[in-house]
């Protein structure tokens, strides 16, 4: 059986017409949010027919995800836990942690605070946010998993809660209520959460130089 013709020229003309789709889609969503765009203005904006639309780049909620996935897939989350992994000092996993979520986040900025307040209304819109929500707990999972292992996480608790603290510190709410809401800056919501987080996952701990911070390494007497 002869094997499917394939023609160079045709994949890029495809792939320029998903990418004017899914460009349009996202300059709409931002302007007039998720819920009050159709499929219909998306084809008008992108200059394409309705049945385009759906056989290049899906339905609008499919579409939604490809605007997301550069944010729930940054680099900088494999990055981020790739050093983690080599990381012993508790303080340090967790500093490293918030300038990670951090950098994800800023890199996404222009779409993060517009877009999700208004996909939490679609139930097609939600179900692509609880998947990519999905994979960032995922990711602070791996992070709890190396406090765990060296012994960090204070008296009582547990991994899944370290996870929802973890979650709560570094997930999406917390840089939009402080950085979009209150107008923080990045570098005050990244120094805080960190040192909040640290204070939640590891419990209160003495002021730098006193007896007892002296001796947690188990030095002598003072």
């Amino acid at each position: 059986m002869p094997s499917k013709y394939h023609s160079p020229r045709r994949a890029e003309v495809a792939a320029a017409t998903r990418a004017a789709i899914v460009n349009s889609a996202r300059e709409l969503f931002l302007a007039n949010g998720y819920g009050t765009v159709t499929v219909a203005d998306i084809a008008a904006a992108a200059a394409v027919a309705v049945p385009t639309v759906y056989a290049s780049a899906g339905g609008k909620a499919e579409i939604l995800r490809e605007i997301l996935i550069p944010a729930v897939r940054d680099p900088s989350v494999a990055d981020t836990l790739k050093a983690v992994a080599d990381i012993d000092d508790p303080d340090d996993i967790i500093d490293v942690t918030a300038a990670g979520a951090r950098l994800a986040h800023e890199r996404h900025w222009d779409v993060l605070p517009s877009l999700l307040p208004h996909c939490r209304a679609e139930p097609a819109a939600a179900a692509v946010l609880d998947a990519s929500n999905a994979e960032c707990l995922a990711a602070l999972a791996v992070v709890a998993d190396r406090l765990v292992a060296v012994r960090a996480l204070r008296s009582g608790l547990d991994h899944p809660r370290a996870v929802d603290m973890l979650w709560f510190h570094f997930g999406q709410e917390a840089w939009l209520t402080l950085v979009s809401d209150r107008g923080w800056t990045f570098d005050q919501a990244e120094s805080w959460l960190a040192e909040s987080a640290k204070h939640a996952l590891r419990g209160p701990r003495p002021p730098t130089g006193s007896s007892l911070t002296r001796n947690a390494g188990g030095g002598g007497a003072p």
